[in-house]
């Protein structure tokens, strides 16, 4: 197998997971350099990390994992991920799957990216251990002062729980529900 080509990997990353890593790893086998876009999203909700220091996170999981050594490349980037893959010099984008509905809203934007630039997509499919992480599930765990250490990298935990341990506690602050049974 040719693993001396280049693939991006968009996303926001916001924070990166277990998930993305392990698609990563795949990414990096197939194609021997995976460029990992680093997007802001103005249309989600409020990132928990700015851009920079998702690079960061990004980048010291990758140096934990020796294969991956010399494979992966990290960047942010605004707009489309088509301009990203052209920016990259690469004309592959690997996205990871986690379920049949992931492969719904994935398809629609790979057909749209082939129609606007050429660029195709592959699709990974993720380990099915790691099926249900989400950052979005992550963040929220960890707002609440959940464990996510089984679910990210230990900086990215770490990071986590620095960031939250400094805003109230949103299960402490929640206006207390009458009893169902009292009813």
């Amino acid at each position: 197998m040719d693993t001396s080509g280049r693939v991006l990997y968009p996303g926001t990353f916001d924070p990166v997971h277990l998930g993305h890593l392990d698609v990563v790893a795949q990414a990096a086998t197939l194609f021997g350099t995976v460029v990992i876009a680093v997007l802001h999203n103005h249309d989600k909700a409020p990132a928990a990390f700015e851009v920079e220091r998702r690079i960061e996170l990004i980048i010291e999981a990758v140096a934990a994992d020796d294969s991956l050594a010399g494979r992966v490349e990290v960047r942010p980037f605004e707009g489309l991920a088509v301009d990203a893959a052209d920016a990259a010099g690469v004309d592959f984008i690997v996205r990871g799957l986690r379920s049949a509905a992931d492969f719904e809203i994935e398809q629609q934007m790979a057909h749209t990216n082939r129609s606007v630039t050429g660029v195709h997509t592959v699709y990974v499919p993720c380990a099915p251990a790691l099926g249900y992480i989400s950052s979005r599930f992550v963040r929220e765990i960890a707002r609440y002062r959940g464990a996510v250490d089984h679910m990210v990298p230990a900086r990215v935990a770490d990071a986590l729980r620095a960031l939250y341990s400094d805003r109230p506690d949103p299960a402490q602050s929640a206006p207390a529900q009458p009893d169902q049974a009292s009813r």
